[in-house]
């Protein structure tokens, strides 16, 4: 009987591993359990050339960018190498009609002519401790049972003076940021040193830095120059500090070197940054709950209000320049929606989940774990029975909150009705006031277009809501109109903010009345107190779920071990690897792992502003002056692939190869690979880098700025 049991036991646990064997976002104390079968895969260095929290190492030289990118530095002068979408509001900041840097782009050719950036930080961590101890006693002092502050990182950082002091806490070049890993199991200090003074260096212009733009985003094969460029300082004591003219260049512990010498098809590459967020751990129930509420809401209400925006865009050029932007912005989570489900549905991530779900259930059984079996329970009962809630919600959001634009038309003060009689009160509220209309009727809104798309959202919300669950305003407002066509054209014939002349005829004879009564303000007042009324009513099953989860994480880790179980990214700093591979994404579909700048040429569409390319680099690629960054056959490499597992957050993640040297940046991933979020695809998993031979090409011929190529020292 007892050989019996250890042989169902041994077949559980090999079948597990085998699920969850491919992929993962691994933290830097990890290695130690992957090493091995990394220099199988190629790598030709130890686990402490990656991280040596005693010594130098690789990850000494990856940086956060920004609170959600990621960095690399590569020169002895703290210069800074991320996307371009990374520094774009930085780029963009500086950008004035005389100098256009997002479409000229930047190239300071001194230390003097490199530009401060108030409010942007960096931060490198120096060691990674684990305090699962010292944080688990402290939250023994929380007395209520449903408090969430067990997973909270505002809650947790605020401990972190308990283990480091008072002192070294309140030391403004030290951050010290407790998170909880694993559901709340494990808790890990990452101590950061920040920089506050980080200068712009170089940016390429937009028609390199974001080629393709919104449309490519999601999509591979891919052809954009996606970098920036800036550079750390200090203080003349080699410490962080806020901005001076006489802070100097940062001298790093480490930096990386550039390798200029290509990559190939199959080698091996990995990557390091700070991956935002996975649900590595979804139960097969919390699957379907995304797909079929979260993913499948989105994708409807967003098709709904692209079509009536792209046929509008499409009818008038000055409308399409106005939405452009909006199109695109909300096209990018309509695709990441739409490959989530395509995952979900094509490789069967559901399935993938319950297989994961039963093994688990098996070794708990064998265990004698019931907790287990009821965690799963509960989850599912908490799912169910939010079920309508969180529908309701999402289509508030998608279809009201997120599409309808008038939702946040002006709301006047309570003070400026409050004292309306009071001419110097009311003047000081109606110019507060003025400012708000003209940021909400900005040079790219139209009332037009915004009219249409509301009637077309507001009237699949009704279909979709029953009437009693609706905000008031619009059961009110549908009751007396008729429908919720009449309903919007009733508001903005009305509105003081439907036009400018509106608005200004207002202040020219100001009504404290209709203020009061304007249709766009209570239309808007009454879906935001909808929203805020039905996140209060399911944040009552965040406790009982969050409590389920951990005990179902407990036990993953219990029977496969935190050595060998990755955690769900949280914007630490991880590490990832795999091989450069191209995929085959549908039948009869092969795409190759690298892009070539042929490639931009046969996109190059100067009637579209994603599509333009620049003179000098058609230039460039007409005599095949490429210097020494071309690949053997003479092409000019541009992009790669690799089956390396990343998310939002990895951006800008330096991506190295066998040796530990720079070959790419990290900056997006594919369409058919989203789905990894959930569980890692290794057939269609393709993290999209920059090939670093692309910078080096950008910055030596088609700027000229040679002395960063000094400065950088290439390996070629």
């Amino acid at each position: 009987m007892k050989k019996k049991l250890i042989l169902i036991l041994s077949i559980i646990l090999s079948s597990s591993s085998m699920v969850w064997a491919d992929g993962g976002m691994w933290l830097m104390q990890q290695l130690s359990s992957q090493i091995a079968k990394m220099q199988k895969m190629g790598l030709q260095l130890e686990a402490l050339d990656m991280y040596n929290p005693n010594g130098n190492s690789i990850s000494d030289a990856v940086a956060m960018f920004d609170g959600g990118c990621s960095s690399i530095i590569v020169s002895n002068k703290g210069l800074l190498l991320t996307n371009h979408h990374c520094g774009y509001d930085q780029i963009q900041k500086h950008s004035t009609v005389e100098h256009n840097y997002l479409q000229d782009g930047f190239w300071s050719n001194s230390f003097a002519e490199e530009l401060p950036n108030p409010g942007l930080k960096v931060e490198i961590v120096e060691r990674i401790d684990d305090v699962t101890p010292q944080i688990k006693k402290a939250l023994k002092r929380i007395k209520d049972p449903n408090s969430m502050l067990y997973l909270s990182p505002s809650y947790l950082t605020s401990l972190a003076d308990r283990i480091v002091g008072k002192k070294a806490v309140k030391n403004p070049m030290y951050k010290y940021e407790i998170k909880a890993f694993y559901g709340g199991n494990k808790y890990y200090m990452f101590t950061k040193k920040v920089f506050s003074d980080v200068r712009l260096v170089a940016a390429p212009p937009s028609s390199i830095g974001k080629f393709g733009a919104d449309t490519d985003n999601w999509v591979w094969p891919r052809h954009a120059g996606d970098f920036s460029i800036f550079r750390l300082y200090v203080d003349k004591n080699g410490n962080p500090a806020p901005y001076s003219k006489d802070n100097v260049p940062y001298e790093p512990k480490k930096w990386v070197q550039v390798s200029s010498k290509g990559v190939q098809e199959g080698d091996f590459a990995f990557i390091m940054g700070f991956p935002g967020r996975t649900y590595r751990f979804f139960t097969a129930d919390e699957v379907q709950e995304w797909s079929e509420i979260d993913n499948n809401i989105r994708i409807e209400m967003r098709a709904i209000r692209q079509n009536v925006m792209l046929n509008e865009m499409l009818a008038d050029e000055q409308t399409n320049i106005m939405y452009a932007a909006k199109y695109a912005s909300s096209q990018n989570a309509y695709k990441r929606a739409q490959g989530a489900n395509w995952a979900i549905r094509q490789r069967g991530l559901k399935s993938i989940k319950q297989t994961q779900q039963e093994q688990l259930l098996e070794w708990a059984k064998n265990e004698n774990r019931g907790d287990v079996l009821e965690a799963v329970q509960r989850i599912s009962k908490s799912i169910q029975d939010r079920a309508d809630m969180r529908r309701q919600r999402w289509y508030l959001m998608e279809g009201l909150l997120l599409g309808v634009e008038f939702t946040f038309a002006p709301v006047p003060q309570a003070s400026l009705l409050k004292n309306w009689e009071d001419k110097s009160e009311r003047d000081k509220g109606l110019a507060t006031l003025k400012k708000a209309f003209e940021k909400f009727y900005n040079k790219d809104y139209s009332p037009k277009v915004d009219e249409k798309i509301s009637i077309a959202l507001l009237t699949r919300y009704v279909e979709r809501i029953a009437t009693k669950d609706q905000p008031e305003a619009i059961r009110q407002g549908i009751e007396k109109y008729g429908s919720a066509q009449a309903y919007i054209k009733s508001i903005f014939e009305q509105s003081i903010y439907a036009s400018k002349e509106r608005f200004e005829a207002f202040l020219q004879a100001p009504q404290k009345a209709q203020l009061e009564e304007d249709p766009m303000t209570i239309f808007g007042q009454s879906v935001l107190n909808k929203y805020r009324s039905l996140v209060k009513e399911l944040a009552e099953f965040d406790a009982p779920l969050a409590a389920a989860q951990k005990t179902y994480i407990a036990a993953w880790l219990d029977m496969q071990g935190e050595a060998d179980l990755a955690a769900d990214a949280n914007l630490t700093l991880r590490f990832t690897y795999g091989n450069i591979k191209g995929y085959k994404p549908r039948n009869g579909i092969t795409y190759a792992a690298k892009t070539t700048l042929e490639g931009v040429m046969e996109k190059e569409d100067p009637n579209n502003w994603e599509y333009i390319v620049s003179p000098k680099l058609k230039e460039l690629y007409a005599h095949k002056d490429y210097g020494k960054y071309a690949n053997k056959d003479g092409s000019m490499p541009v992009d790669f692939c690799a089956t390396t597992h990343t998310t939002g957050g990895n951006s800008g993640s330096p991506v190295f190869n066998s040796e530990g040297q720079l070959i790419g940046l990290n900056f997006d991933r594919n369409w058919e690979g989203v789905g990894g979020d959930i569980e890692y695809l290794p057939n269609y998993q393709r993290s999209i880098i920059m090939d670093i031979r692309y910078l080096l090409f950008v910055i030596d011929k088609f700027a000229g700025c040679t002395r960063l190529i000094d400065e950088i020292q290439p390996v070629y």
